[in-house]
């Protein structure tokens, strides 16, 4: 069984929903037959690039969230990770930035046989310590940790090796139905979006792998909204 998962760095319901899936497949029966790969659907690629800014003005510029709204969205994600483990969860008291260079960390680490490592490293770093994972000397840093050579990894990113393929990635999730993150597809067929419960991931697998019937779901989301992160409707991968 393979699972599919797409993912932007600074979506707090991508990293929880990552959490999630890999407990599901934990618990599952079946669970060593299980490829689980993940995939770029950058979100926040559309930030100037060299800089950070506060979640809270992200936040407030990009959609005009703000005050009790703001700070109840936010800190329900921070517990809800807290209660299945994560913590600390650090959402609105982080920094945000664009995240393209991230995506092509991750793709340069998955070429080189780390593309789980690399996503929990970079979820870790971003929502657990709250670490910017946006800059070239960011990201040679987890490389160091992720144990990939340093040279290479800067020569990659400077020379914009992976450019396309997380273009690409991103427009293989709009042709599947993405409308938002974290999106899942099971054998390139069955899509789940949102960041679905662990019980609700582990009878989907329980169930397809009993039924070779599939059903693909759809949806829609609000940006971070009760299950997920959407696609800006100016955002490239609308075109």
């Amino acid at each position: 069984m393979r699972i599919e998962i797409w993912a932007e760095v600074t979506c707090p319901w991508c990293g929880l929903g990552s959490h999630r899936l890999d407990r599901a497949v934990e618990r599952f029966e079946h669970g060593d037959e299980v490829e689980v790969i993940h995939r770029s659907l950058p979100l926040s690629d559309s930030f100037p690039t060299g800089g950070t800014i506060s979640v809270r003005e992200a936040l407030k510029r990009k959609h005009g969230l703000g005050g009790a709204q703001l700070e109840a969205t936010t800190r329900r994600i921070e517990a809800l990770a807290e209660q299945e483990g994560l913590s600390p969860y650090i959402v609105l008291d982080n920094q945000v930035g664009n995240t393209g260079l991230a995506h092509e960390f991750l793709a340069h680490a998955s070429a080189e046989g780390k593309n789980r490592a690399a996503w929990d490293a970079v979820f870790r770093a971003y929502f657990g310590r709250a670490r910017p994972v946006f800059g070239l000397d960011a990201l040679l840093d987890l490389a160091d940790e992720l144990g990939l050579d340093r040279e290479k990894t800067r020569q990659a990113l400077t020379e914009g090796r992976f450019r396309q393929q997380v273009r690409d990635e991103a427009e293989q999730a709009r042709r599947l139905g993405a409308t938002g993150a974290p999106f899942i597809v099971i054998d390139g067929r069955y899509a789940l979006p949102g960041a679905q419960d662990t019980e609700t991931l582990l009878r989907a697998l329980r169930e397809l792998w009993d039924d070779s019937h599939v059903a693909a779901s759809g949806g829609t989301g609000e940006v971070c909204g009760p299950d997920g992160c959407a696609v800006p409707a100016d955002h490239p991968a609308h075109a």
